[in-house]
């Protein structure tokens, strides 16, 4: 559609508006009372036949917008939507008042009307209203994108995802299914015991993950505050507290790149679990990930791009430092000693026969995390728990009885990325004091996403925390997986987008 032409139906959508107002109708009406949405009508009676429908003289009341408007001398058609469901009315002159069928020849593709009638069939068999009287409700000024074959521009459908709403049907059903899994997630943990609780959006110290946070300023105090990274410590203090069984479902905030896996405000489910351990977990998510796929999707089975994910237990289980083993030995076509992995300079020797970047900041388990990134995340599609990760860039998990370099932690990875990080909490307070004190000297070194130093959480260890595990799972990732969409801005209403 040209610009000229897009003029001339804006035009003509406002002096229709005129022509109603002048015939007396209210064209914004306070309220309007249906009886029943299209989507019911659709679901009550769509397998009647015509002389079900003949003998039972079934009227209705519905309202919708107008999504098609077809003319055939005498006899008229309106498509309406309800936004999940779509019913054909039928418009005749000798069925309704002249006020009523002059309203008709009023609309415009993408109005609201309310409509009255009797349901029957036409004689190419589709369910229809007869309408004895429409109801103006609202004017769509401008044009709606591409005459109804569908908004196919990824921009303009993120930024105006009302518009997307309208004209994609499928849209829709990935917002249900997003409703649907937070329903079935809130509900598995609260049948277990779990308190659901809210906890600060707004900290004094960012906290709980390594990553760049937003930074405001709170004028009535004076001091800055940060938007959150994770609610984790948040959380821990409560389980300090003696709440044994904790979750929260919320927003998180980083200053990050933005990606089809990244959003810089995403959804986050968090839980604590007193006297569990990783392990514990392990199990745990395996079993709400297949209650949640089964109530939100229908099955533990899902597609995804050209994979078929089973969200059946068991996962599979592989350490880090093995999958980077035998991923570096495959392709070095040589077999890899798990000793390079626990030197640095070894370490960096292997990453530098495979291309992969690093800093002389990062030591021989940082230096593994980015051969893993690098070398493996893609490769697993299937879900897979890759645990025991290095100590050096886990700084609030517990370290193994027999290994200090390796803490009790997992990811869990579908698809090809990481939906949960999970670990056996470090609950010694000398010990987090040190973890954070060698995140400040990271932070002092250049690294902006190292985590801060946070003295009333060390405080809260010293009265005593139990043996607890927790986890994180992206409620975002984990609708784009059920839903079989591949960017998170698919996932989320109103994604942040660049300004035009």
């Amino acid at each position: 559609m040209t610009t000229t032409q897009e003029s001339d139906q804006i035009l003509q959508r406002r002096a229709n508006l005129e022509e109603l107002r002048k015939l007396g109708v209210p064209v914004y009406p306070h309220r309007f009372d249906p009886q029943a949405a299209a989507a019911d009508l659709v679901q009550a009676h769509g397998d009647k036949g015509a002389d079900v429908l003949e003998a039972a003289q079934i009227t209705t009341r519905t309202a919708g917008r107008v999504l098609a408007i077809r003319g055939f001398g005498k006899a008229n058609f309106l498509v309406l939507s309800d936004g999940r469901s779509r019913i054909q009315v039928y418009i005749r002159e000798d069925s309704l008042s002249p006020r009523d069928f002059r309203i008709y020849k009023l609309l415009d593709f993408g109005d609201w009307i309310g409509v009255e009638g009797r349901l029957f069939r036409t004689k190419t068999n589709e369910l229809t209203i007869w309408a004895s009287q429409i109801e103006f409700l609202a004017k769509c000024l401008l044009p709606l994108p591409e005459k109804w074959h569908g908004l196919t521009d990824i921009e303009t459908r993120y930024r105006q995802r009302y518009l997307d709403l309208i004209v994609n049907p499928d849209v829709r059903r990935v917002f249900e299914i997003r409703s649907r899994v937070v329903a079935a997630v809130r509900e598995f943990l609260t049948r277990r015991g779990f308190l659901e609780v809210e906890t600060p959006m707004m900290q004094s110290i960012p906290g709980g993950a390594l990553a760049r946070p937003f930074v405001t300023h709170h004028n009535a105090l004076d001091i800055p505050l940060y938007m959150r990274v994770a609610p984790e410590l948040y959380l821990k203090r409560l389980t300090v507290g003696g709440i044994e069984r904790v979750f929260e479902i919320n927003r998180n905030f980083r200053n990050e790149g933005m990606s089809a896996q990244h959003n810089p405000e995403f959804t986050m489910l968090e839980f604590y679990w007193a006297y569990a351990d990783y392990l514990d977990l392990m199990g745990l998510t395996e079993e709400l990930l297949g209650d949640v796929a089964r109530q939100a999707a229908g099955a533990e089975v899902v597609p995804y791009g050209d994979h078929t994910v089973s969200l059946t237990p068991p996962f599979r289980r592989v350490s880090l430092r093995e999958a980077v083993r035998a991923a570096a030995s495959a392709r070095l076509n040589r077999v890899v000693d798990p000793g390079e992995l626990r030197s640095r300079d070894r370490a960096a020797g292997l990453a530098s026969e495979l291309d992969v970047a690093v800093t002389p900041a990062m030591g021989a388990g940082a230096v593994t995390m980015k051969l893993f990134e690098h070398l493996c995340e893609g490769d697993l599609v299937q879900p897979t728990f890759v645990y025991d990760f290095p100590t050096e860039v886990s700084p609030l998990s517990k370290q193994k009885a027999d290994d200090p370099e390796t803490v009790e932690r997992f990811e869990l990875y579908v698809a090809g990325f990481e939906l949960a990080n999970a670990f056996s909490e470090l609950n010694d307070p000398a010990e987090q004091q040190r973890r954070f004190e060698e995140q400040l000297r990271q932070r002092a070194g250049g690294d902006d996403e190292a985590h801060a130093m946070d003295e009333d959480y060390v405080r809260a260890l010293e009265y005593g925390m139990p043996p607890a595990a927790g986890e994180g799972i992206g409620i975002d990732r984990l609708i784009m997986l059920l839903t079989n969409s591949h960017s998170i801005r698919d996932v989320i209403l109103f994604p942040l987008m660049r300004p035009k």
